[in-house]
């Protein structure tokens, strides 16, 4: 054999480095929208056994990413071209930073040799990314490109995880070195364990606290699914009787009917409690930036990330860890030593239970409401019991989904998604792609609003190609209800409806035309059997409900910027 011939076979190039590293990573498939600087990549995905999965927008495939990250506990990944490729993606990696999703976004970008001369789709990408993501940067070389796809994957891992970027120019991608000179990083041996346990100082304090608290409570937020703590967290709220709130991804810890899963008295709790736990939640706006938290409490913050603990609130003690190893170990510091405190706790949970009877008696007209137009709360509760031990809920909205986090309840962990506190609209199809994909065991449904529908409607195209069946609803009042109700309290009701008012859109035809299941609903009796029918199609389903449209979500009216 001729030596050059020899020596080609020993050259790769830096889509097919690229690839080798996603794959020592796990990552399983790629999200992407094609284009001319990123074949590379494809064409190494292929040879590695990664699926690429092509979609309709690159906002799609960066929410799909970020999805997979929530679904599978792996990082997601997207690739996508240069320029409007990658500023189609931003709203995607913000999303995932805002969530602390880990993914990774790769972008295109114009050949070294036309640095700065106008090459097609070329803009500094990397500086745009920086402030919305845990490491941004451009591969220097092609030898270099499995070693830096690694190296973003480390990053998203730092303290809370979050997105990398990495943009790669074209040369760099195509070009082709002896694979002698590139690093290729081995799976498992190239990222250490980030399970931070907490100072036991610390652990032993609030173990001590919880172990004297007479009404405790404990927020458990996104973090505590992030780490996989639900079994640490059961076992500490049932071991010590503490009731629990869940919010974000940390919804469905506890099951719907366990004694200490409470949903509708935080604010009461909170008010009233001695000893409040915050689990991985920061003090933002969801939680009033600890301003709703009684003054006369004792506050415990646990969180991932040190930056988060005692921001916008003083606390009273501050953990920086995992949840799964610190909530484990705070169990064990208190169960050799309760002293009956958890049994008297029955009144407190006797206290809780009644504030939370009488929130849902004051709404069981409308959950049960037989009005037309739909009342949002009657479709959310038949949503709440159509759900299986085995939906995975996902709400993309403003109002209408609102309404659904105080009813809808996930019956086992993981099971809720939904945008996170940078409240992106258009999640829903990206997230359902990826939950499907991730958990095509599991059945998916999603509650959209209009509104929201509207932003990645297309890509439910993508679910009919990849043949995805999942149940959609459309909270359908041909507004931007939200803002609409803003406005109204604003301005008054001759200016409610500037700007905010959408069509009559049928989209049970819209999922007809593409080839997916469509039906209609006026009535609120019909609610239920559409979304049978819907899941028994085994096809992609928009059930297109009617709502009142003055009808408001409590916490919509409650916003902080309308007051």
């Amino acid at each position: 054999m001729p030596e050059d011939s020899q020596d080609s076979q020993n050259l790769i190039s830096g889509g097919h480095l690229v690839a080798k590293a996603l794959k020592a990573e796990g990552v399983e498939r790629i999200y992407t929208l094609c284009g001319g600087h990123i074949i590379d990549i494809y064409d190494g995905c292929v040879d590695e056994g990664i699926e690429v999965v092509d979609v309709r927008h690159e906002q799609v495939a960066a929410h799909a990413a970020d999805g997979y990250a929530r679904i599978t506990g792996k990082p997601g990944c997207a690739v996508v071209t240069a320029g409007p490729g990658t500023t189609d993606a931003v709203t995607g990696v913000a999303n995932a930073f805002r969530a602390e999703s880990p993914m990774l976004l790769i972008g295109g970008q114009g050949a070294h040799t036309q640095h700065k001369m106008g090459s097609l789709q070329d803009l500094p990408h990397v500086d745009m990314m920086t402030p919305i993501t845990k490491f941004a940067a451009t591969v220097p070389d092609t030898a270099r490109a499995a070693d830096m796809v690694s190296m973003a994957f480390r990053e998203c891992y730092h303290g809370a995880p979050g997105p990398s970027f990495l943009e790669i120019p074209r040369d760099v991608l195509d070009a082709k070195v002896p694979a002698a000179r590139a690093r290729v990083p081995e799976a498992g041996l190239y990222r250490a364990s980030t399970r931070a346990a907490g100072d036991p100082a610390d652990i032993e304090k609030l173990a001590d606290l919880l172990v004297h608290a007479e009404k405790p409570a404990i927020l458990l937020g996104s973090q505590v699914w992030t780490t996989r703590a639900t079994d640490a967290a059961t076992e500490l709220v049932r071991t010590l009787n503490i009731p629990a709130y869940m919010n974000g991804a940390g919804r469905g810890t506890l099951p719907p009917g366990d004694p200490h899963h409470f949903q509708l008295s935080r604010r009461y709790a909170f008010s009233n409690a001695d000893l409040i736990v915050i689990v991985g939640t920061p003090f933002d706006f969801r939680m009033g930036y600890g301003k709703r938290l009684s003054p006369d409490a004792t506050v415990v913050q646990i969180d991932l990330d040190y930056r988060t603990v005692g921001k916008n609130r003083d606390i009273d003690l501050g953990i920086v860890g995992d949840a799964s190893i610190v909530l484990k170990a705070v169990t064990e510091a208190a169960s050799g030593r309760l002293n009956g405190g958890s049994a008297l706790r029955k009144a407190w949970l006797d206290e809780l239970r009644a504030a939370e009877q009488t929130a849902i008696e004051k709404r069981l007209p409308q959950l049960k409401s037989d009005a037309s137009p739909i009342h949002p709360y009657r479709l959310v509760s038949e949503i709440n019991d159509f759900l299986t031990e085995d939906s995975v809920y996902i709400g993309d909205g403003g109002d209408i989904v609102t309404f659904s986090g105080q009813v809808v309840q996930p019956r086992t962990p993981g099971h809720w998604m939904d945008p996170g506190p940078l409240g992106t609209l258009g999640v829903g199809v990206p997230f359902v792609l990826a939950a499907k994909q991730a958990r095509p065991d599991k059945e998916v449904v999603a509650l959209f609003g209009d509104g929201a529908f509207s932003l990645t409607g297309w890509d439910f195209e993508t679910l009919i190609r990849y043949n995805l069946p999942f149940v959609g609803i459309v909270g359908n009042n041909s507004s931007m209800n939200q803002i609409r109700y803003g406005q109204k309290a604003k301005y008054g009701d001759e200016r409610e409806r500037i700007g905010n008012t959408l069509g009559d859109v049928h989209y049970d035809k819209f999922a007809q035309m593409l080839g997916g299941y469509g039906e209609e609903v006026r009535d609120p009796a019909d609610i239920a059997p559409a979304l049978r029918r819907a899941r028994e199609s085994g096809l992609p389903s928009l059930i297109n409900v009617w709502v009142d449209p003055d009808a408001y979500a409590p916490g919509t009216m409650n916003q902080t910027m309308y007051k």
